[in-house]
């Protein structure tokens, strides 16, 4: 009698993708968010320089974020259409050539500066371009990992805050964008020795297959979602020197080197947080996500300005953000596979204007208040805002794409 034949065993993670492709795509992303957000740990310096206010300020380091969350719509665009990696050499070639072009000539004005955060956004950018080109090697049971790894390439807002003043301290603020240029250029080149495009590349749509992704309520879900979790993540970035600069009157070294714990933290648990959402589900990973963000968010917008106090609560912030970011995106690929690019652009965007709106209202909140405790407590309920959305759509999804899975749970 013939016995039923049994299901090939799913391929380990390692073994189910390819590794240099992985790799690369961490570097690349990980060297491109280091410059992205660059004028964050350099803004105390800058603003001394230029004599700038804290509206002024808050917008400078807000740009980059700006420009990467519009940019990234077009490189989700055009992963798809020509692959993502030609998409991530053009953006390369854009912030080398625009960091070179900013430290031969220097910088003294303000406007100078959000010139160079336009710039800056093409590194912002590489979002969009290094998680479809991990994404698209790995099978449904492995994303949550394959994201979080290629993800954990913001960790380079840890270089920057570790970094970046002290080197201009040393050698003036100009003189750092050269110095990226090194590690840029060195990555550049690895990425373009070993990063190969998934031999499963969707085929181009039109463009009106993009604008039918917008009329998907899941896909707008989405952009809210990342735009608390990611928003979060890169405005506190961004946003922590000059709060720990001009709130505590530490110098920009020191506040630096407080910004790097936080950000350390959400960057080392953003893989976590894919394979716990791998493990028991995106939609209860974020759900717990937003629980605690939305009151650490609110404990901070009332908490007395103690400094070793405040370092702490933006750690466990930050933290608790980065589980978040990679439970998004264990989500993302799941139910958008075959327009990963485009909804990876998209879903960046969301990620990029929450970041933007928390640097922005931070700034002016300190301008118009003369604190920034209402920014963070408007940021709380949106987190607030994210975890009834989630709530709202959970039961849906698990009946309807999440049923239809195979090895993978949401």
């Amino acid at each position: 009698m013939n016995t039923p034949s049994k299901a090939p065993p799913m391929a380990g993670f390692w073994q189910s993708g390819h590794r240099p492709t992985l790799l690369a795509a961490f570097a690349y992303f990980d060297i491109a968010f280091m410059v992205w957000v660059i004028l964050g740990p350099l803004a105390p310096i800058i603003s001394k320089q230029l004599h700038l206010d804290p509206g002024q300020k808050g917008l400078m380091v807000a740009v980059p974020t700006l420009a990467g969350a519009v940019l990234r719509i077009v490189n989700g665009l055009l992963v798809d259409r020509i692959g993502p990696k030609l998409t991530g050499t053009i953006s390369q070639v854009v912030v080398i050539c625009g960091l070179a072009t900013a430290w031969h000539f220097g910088i003294s004005s303000f406007q100078g500066t959000l010139a160079l955060g336009v710039i800056l956004g093409f590194a912002g950018a590489s979002f969009a371009v290094a998680l479809p080109l991990a994404s698209r090697w790995y099978p449904p049971e492995h994303q949550g990992k394959a994201m979080g790894i290629a993800g954990m390439g913001n960790s380079g807002t840890v270089f920057a805050s570790l970094f970046a003043a002290l080197l201009a301290k040393a050698f003036g603020w100009t003189n750092v964008l050269g110095l990226a240029l090194i590690p840029l250029i060195a990555v550049f080149i690895i990425y373009l020795l070993v990063a190969k495009d998934s031999p499963s590349q969707p085929a181009p749509k039109p463009l009106s297959a993009y604008a039918a992704v917008l009329k998907e309520g899941d896909a707008w879900w989405f952009m809210l979602f990342y735009g608390v979790t990611f928003g979060g993540f890169v405005g506190l970035s961004s946003s922590l020197p000059t709060f720990y600069a001009d709130g505590f009157g530490v110098t920009p070294v020191i506040a630096g080197y407080c910004t790097a714990a936080a950000v350390f933290m959400g960057s080392l648990l953003r893989p976590m947080g894919g394979a716990l959402a791998d493990r028991m589900g995106g939609i209860k990973t974020l759900s717990f996500v937003y629980i605690v963000a939305a009151a650490l968010l609110a404990v901070i917008s009332i908490a007395p300005h103690v400094l070793p106090l405040m370092v702490f609560l933006f750690i466990l912030t930050l933290g608790t953000l980065g589980v978040g970011n990679g439970a998004v995106f264990q989500l993302v690929p799941q139910r958008f596979r075959s327009e990963i690019g485009v909804m990876t652009g998209l879903v960046g965007f969301g990620g990029g204007v929450g970041g933007f709106y928390l640097a922005f209202s931070l700034g002016y909140a300190k301008k118009l208040s003369g604190s920034a405790s209402p920014g963070f407590l408007i940021f709380a309920a949106l987190a607030a805002l994210a975890l009834v959305g989630l709530t709202s759509v959970k039961s849906r999804w698990r009946t309807t794409w999440g049923a239809a899975l195979v090895g993978a749970r949401i």
